[in-house]
């Protein structure tokens, strides 16, 4: 499938997702500004959320319904409550999908359920993501895979034997175009439990493109990734920390998002291929290397020793390895101080 600005590989430089999820504050204008400073970070892509509060859960205020964790960013809330507060609402996802194309970025989203796949279907999404917590979710995914989009899926709180059975349903109902991204559910995730040699053991296990959705603070996570294969990056983005938002705690501003950008291109052109001989880039600095030089007057026929002539730099003479062989010949020729050692001068 042939879509403008959606590149996975290698061989281009990594993609890069900026999350908007519930970072807009029930705000149109301000999906629209974040948007707008996503676009002029340079990443590739805007993500959005596609749910309601009642295609994620149901209105009951007991039990696992209530969010009892401490240390949750979203401590003491109900999850009926929480989703009412993130969700975008369905209506605003044609004019922001319309913005996000007129600036270049390639514009998707996370459906959470059958009825927000058949709406992105009508808005023409380019490819799917699924969420860390829908990734054991089979309907969901057969329905996904189905539409024949690319899909990319988070491993987030997934055992490995859940993992294999949900990348067949994915590829046994028509995905050609996965890619899986490493992730650690929690938020913020640390680094030490981010486990990024999981990479490219993903990659050769699934035979398909890895990436990293990365939940940690800072850009550090996410360029090591690029290090180890890693094709795709999500982040979630907002335009202001201290502004709030129900992620905003562990999303990238556009300064540092802008930077992210710019870090994982280096670290993947840095990539480079397995090189062990002198580039053209360092020729010349091979004049910098040391080589061996007279540092005194030498006769024609005197001896070499250790007082006329020494391993110095410039790097034009006879290379350092022949030191000790030279220092059995003699000069064939008065020799200035200064000159650099050739075979031509001694015998």
């Amino acid at each position: 499938m042939n879509i403008p600005g959606l590149h996975f590989g290698t061989n281009t430089p990594p993609f890069i997702i900026a999350e908007m999820s519930g970072n807009h504050n029930q705000s149109l204008q301000r999906a629209l500004d974040i948007v707008t400073a996503a676009a002029a970070t340079g990443v590739q892509a805007i993500k959005l959320q596609t749910y309601t509060a009642d295609t994620m859960t149901i209105n009951v205020r007991k039990g696992s319904f209530n969010i009892a964790d401490e240390q949750s960013l979203w401590a003491g809330k109900n999850l009926y409550d929480l989703y009412k507060e993130a969700h975008t609402p369905w209506e605003w996802h044609k004019e922001i999908f319309d913005y996000a194309r007129s600036l270049g970025l390639v514009c998707f989203s996370t459906p959470f359920d059958e009825t927000a796949v058949e709406f992105l279907e009508k808005l023409d999404a380019p490819l799917y993501k699924i969420a860390s917590f829908e990734n054991t979710h089979h309907p969901l995914l057969k329905i996904i895979a189905q539409t024949g989009k690319p899909v990319i899926m988070s491993t987030g709180a997934c055992s490995l034997g859940d993992l294999y059975d949900s990348v067949n349903v994915l590829r046994k109902n028509g995905c050609n175009n996965l890619v899986l991204l490493k992730c650690t559910s929690t938020y913020p995730a640390s680094p030490e439990n981010s486990n990024l040699l999981t990479i490219p053991h993903m990659r050769a296990l699934f035979g398909c493109e890895v990436g990293l959705s990365d939940h940690t603070l800072g850009i550090g996570v996410s360029v090591a990734s690029v290090a180890l294969g890693a094709t795709v990056i999500e982040k979630h983005f907002t335009l202001s920390r201290a502004e709030g938002g129900v992620d905003s705690a562990f999303s990238m501003e556009p300064a540092e998002m802008k930077m992210l950008a710019e870090e994982c291109l280096r670290a993947w052109q840095s990539l480079g291929r397995i090189q062990y001989d002198i580039q053209k880039a360092e020729e010349k600095s091979l004049m910098y290397k040391r080589s061996i030089y007279a540092v005194q007057d030498i006769k024609k026929g005197d001896a070499l020793t250790t007082e006329n002539i020494r391993v110095i730099r410039p790097g034009d003479g006879l290379p350092p390895k022949y030191f000790e062989q030279v220092m059995t010949q003699k000069a064939t020729t008065d020799i200035a101080t200064g000159t650099p050692l050739s075979w031509s001068l001694i015998h």
